[in-house]
Formats: structure tokens, sequence, C-alpha cells
């Protein structure tokens, strides 16, 4: 597929993944397009949602508390990664319901809203074309988001629906004027190495 803009998001793994597609293209002969960066699709500061909602949640959730627990007890390295999964995936349930507002966090649905805001304004930038092929490289988080715009998701289902976006996956979606539909989603069949479809 040949694209006519491209652009990435601000993490490091966005432009790192943005240039090894670029140097694939490069050796194929083929015309790859100076990625502009668009900032709006950033990831959810997950990390941050941790590190200062889970000690407030431990003094006042009892489930959190055991989770946590169960986390920092594991030994076995399998055991250790689910325990944490679970641990996280109810922390950040309970911030997308508002139900954690933090200090220096940006909540969930302004998180959605920015990037809503990055594909209206990135797409829209090519509406003089009759067609064209656009790749954006971001995260998770972002993905989802767009899945959400296509399907009409709630906030929970779209914070779900990130957990499942695999490394390097990619999702496909067509647009063009009010249309903004889902193709293909987390497909990853240019990884044949199993051990390489991780999802962290």
């Amino acid at each position: 597929m040949i694209f006519s803009r491209v652009c990435v998001g601000p993490r490091v793994r966005h432009a790192d993944t943005c240039r090894i597609v670029a140097e694939a293209y490069q050796r194929a002969g083929l015309i790859f397009p100076t990625p502009t960066q668009v900032p709006e699709f950033d990831e959810y500061a997950g990390e941050a949602v941790l590190k200062q909602g889970v000690p407030h949640l431990i003094e006042h959730e009892s489930e959190i508390r055991d989770l946590y627990h169960a986390y920092e007890t594991c030994s076995e390295p399998g055991d250790k990664n689910l325990a944490f999964q679970r641990l996280f995936e109810a922390v950040i349930t309970i911030w997308v319901n508002g139900e954690l507002p933090l200090a220096g966090v940006e909540p969930w649905g302004d998180f959605c809203a920015r990037v809503e805001h990055g594909l209206t304004n990135f797409l829209g930038a090519g509406a003089t074309s009759t067609s064209e092929h656009v790749a954006i490289f971001a995260s998770a988080g972002p993905t989802a988001v767009a899945a959400e715009r296509a399907l009409g998701l709630g906030a929970i289902k779209t914070v779900q629906l990130s957990w499942m976006v695999r490394n390097c996956s990619y999702s496909e979606f067509v647009y063009g004027g009010d249309k903004f539909a889902l193709s293909t989603f987390n497909t990853v069949p240019h990884l044949d190495d199993e051990t390489l479809r991780t999802y962290r």
C-alpha cells in the first residue's frame, strides 16, 4: 500500500516503528512520505494513574488491596505478569469511571477528546483528495479511541479494547465525509513468530 500522508504520535516507540516501516519501503524502492508528529496521538497516562492511584485505593478499596498483595507476593514471572494485569485493569477501570480524580493527570474523557481532535484534524487535512491512504503510528489507547469512533462504544468497552491491542499490530479504517468505519482490527500477519505477538 502506498500512503499519501503519514503521522506519528510523540512517543519514541511511535517514531521507531514508523522508521522501521519507512526503511522497509525504501528497501523495496517505494515512496514513503515524510511523517509529521501529531501530539494528540499520545497515550493515556496509565503509569501515572497507577503511581498516584494505587496508594490511595489500597487504603480505601479492599479489592485493590487484595490485588496489590497478590501482585507483590508473586514469585513466578508469568503469575506476576497476570497479577499485575488484574491490578492494572481494576485501577484503570475505577479511573475511567471518574471515581479516581488525580491531580495533574489527564482524565480519560479528556484523553478521548484529544485523540478525536487529532483524528478529525489529520483526516480532514486530506479532504481535497478523492482517494488517499494514510498511516498513523500510535499506541493502543488511540487505536481503541478510533475504534470507539467507528463503533460507538462506551468508555469502559473502549479502554477494555485498548488492552487487547497487540504490539506492532495494525487496524484499518475507511473514512470520507461523515463515514468512519472499522475494516480490520489488531491484525499481525507480518509477525509470523508467535513470541513477537505481545501485548506489553
